[in-house]
């Protein structure tokens, strides 16, 4: 009998302030969602343990604080990680606008620094009226990097589960 193979993989969520990293990790480890909003200072961590195929995944799924004024010490938890979810809000331009800065940052702070290093975007709050990134721009934006793209609702767990999935299996994979 093959026992399953184990594998502890550490993966980073970031995104400009307020696109709902936090919401996100809680809505993929949880099932649950907050109304109530509270800035992440640093970093949080949890934990979540999957099977994908013959593989038992532990995912420690780093949640780091959106704020430019975090960026310097949150960029030091991405050392050592994974697999990387880029987050932006589809109603706030200005945190679409800002993926080149985070995706550059996490891309220079991984070691060895890599190109195939595992990333997907997500565009979330799908479930808001006022949408202000096009879904074809964020797709357009996600071909020239080769990173897959998924539009995502934390509150209403639309696509959470699949983006969070996706991003492991390619970590595993590499």
């Amino acid at each position: 009998m093959n026992p399953r193979k184990k594998v502890d993989l550490k993966l980073i969520i970031v995104g400009a302030i307020g696109v709902g990293k936090t919401s996100l990790l809680h809505q993929y480890v949880h099932k649950t969602f907050y109304e109530e909003y509270q800035t992440t200072l640093g970093a949080s961590i949890l934990s979540k343990i999957i099977i994908l195929g013959d593989t038992t995944l532990k995912l420690q799924i780093w949640d780091t604080g959106g704020q430019e004024r975090f960026r310097s010490m949150v960029s030091t938890f991405y050392k050592g990680s994974d697999g990387c979810i880029l987050a932006f809000d589809v109603t706030d331009l200005e945190s679409f606008e800002a993926l080149d800065i985070w995706r550059g940052d996490v891309l220079a702070k991984i070691v060895p620094m890599e190109q195939s290093y595992p990333m997907v975007l997500l565009g979330n709050k799908i479930d808001l009226a006022d949408r202000k990134v096009p879904q074809e721009v964020a797709q357009g934006w996600c071909r020239e990097k080769d990173i897959p793209y998924f539009e995502v609702s934390a509150k209403n767990d639309i696509n959470v589960v699949q983006a969070f999935e996706m991003l492991a299996s390619r970590a595993l994979s590499r």
